[in-house]
């Protein structure tokens, strides 16, 4: 499933002009969107970046 989303929101709407520069562009995707806001199971259902202000 996050493969799909991850095709879905960013590397089908881009075109890239060499492959560095398309692991640069997924990797920041998924260090600065993907793992802080979706929903983790493992957190009771919240995202990473909600979990963290609630804690604090």
């Amino acid at each position: 499933m996050a493969g799909q989303s991850l095709k879905k929101e960013r590397i089908q709407k881009r075109i890239y002009k060499t492959r560095a520069l398309a692991r640069a562009d997924i990797f920041d995707h998924i260090e600065t969107f993907y793992n802080r806001t979706r929903r983790h199971s493992h957190l009771g259902g919240i995202s990473p970046e909600a979990f963290e202000r609630a804690s604090a």
